[in-house]
């Protein structure tokens, strides 16, 4: 069980000690979706959903998500961020969710980044669901990664 890093030697969660890495630039990029009617599009495109700014709520929820995720998932180190930054692009299925989080530190940001495209995508399905109660999200996926020990990544896509 030693070659899991979330285990101890007695099989026991742990926190990952990474206080000897070396700190490096760190970034992180996910996305995910959330499908809903033409009419919910329309409303979140034109302005008209009842509960206000729907992608300008989303955008903040889910950059206040990243900087709480330490507190959220419970093996995860609390992070300083740098910087996150969260994407809309209307699709004509719904909308796909890109959020960007970065910092120089001692461990990656990817639960950062995936939490963040999680919470603007719930942001969504709250406001909009007087419109829309059916709305799917899926494909919340890490698209990629740059920094740290394991080097660079990028979704097969």
């Amino acid at each position: 069980m030693s070659d899991l890093t979330h285990l101890d030697a007695r099989g026991h969660a742990r926190m990952v000690d990474v206080g000897a890495k070396a700190q490096t630039r760190r970034v992180a990029v996910a996305r995910g979706l959330i499908r809903m009617s033409a009419p919910a599009l329309a409303a979140i495109r034109d302005g008209t959903v009842p509960k206000g700014d729907v992608l300008a709520t989303a955008r903040i929820a889910g950059i206040m998500a990243a900087k709480k995720t330490g507190d959220l998932i419970p093996l995860c180190h609390p992070l300083a961020l740098d910087a996150v930054t969260i994407d809309f692009e209307l699709t004509g299925h719904g909308v796909e969710c890109t959020a960007t989080a970065s910092l120089t530190a001692r461990t990656g940001v990817e639960m950062e980044a995936m939490t963040a495209v999680s919470v603007a995508l719930l942001t969504i399905y709250d406001m909009a669901k007087a419109v829309d109660k059916g709305m799917i999200i899926e494909a919340v996926r890490l698209i990629a990664k740059r920094g740290g020990k394991s080097g660079d990544w990028t979704c097969p896509e």
